[in-house]
């Protein structure tokens, strides 16, 4: 985002993407995060458990490769949703957190059964799965204006792989001090 100043006509940016952490916005992201988490966790203990034990042979590989799916993509969530967290609570920077974010992979999944198989599955696992594709969706367009947001903040150096290895060496040694 970049605005202009109506004294001297020079663009400067305004950082934007480093405070969406601690928006209202993270915070509803989170709080529907960790909830679909625990729900997700309640349903496959639960009820969803009861329900995989009768379908038939070829819907049952389906719902146990589509809750295979669901669990991982909402683990990779969130751990993303409590990096930004870390952040937002002052418990580390957000060139740490993106130094940590490698490990968190955010990226497009579908759904884990064929259309016709996916169809077959019990109603809830259906709805909780497209509410975690929803919620990845949100969480990898946060990230994308994370990530814009501190390359725009950052100084034109600091955006190279040498310079973002260079900070983390200066924080771990900050850290040790």
């Amino acid at each position: 985002m970049r605005s202009r100043s109506s004294f001297d006509g020079s663009a400067r940016t305004i950082p934007f993407g480093h405070k969406l952490a601690s928006s209202p916005s993270f915070a509803n992201l989170f709080k529907e995060g960790m909830g679909l988490v625990e729900e997700v966790a309640a349903y496959l203990d639960g009820s969803g458990r009861a329900e995989s034990k009768v379908l038939s042979r070829m819907v049952a590989l389906g719902y146990a490769s589509e809750s295979m799916r669901l669990t991982t993509r909402l683990m990779q969530l969130a751990s993303w949703l409590l990096l930004q967290r870390a952040v937002n609570e002052g418990e580390m920077t957000q060139v740490q957190a993106a130094a940590e974010k490698h490990k968190v992979r955010l990226t497009r999944q579908g759904l884990a059964a064929a259309p016709e198989i996916f169809e077959q599955l019990p109603e809830r696992l259906k709805q909780l799965s497209l509410r975690s594709l929803r919620l990845q969706d949100r969480v990898m367009h946060f990230d994308r204006l994370i990530d814009r947001g501190l390359s725009e903040a950052s100084p034109a150096g600091l955006s190279s792989p040498i310079a973002a290895q260079l900070e983390r060496v200066r924080i771990a040694f900050e850290q040790r001090a």
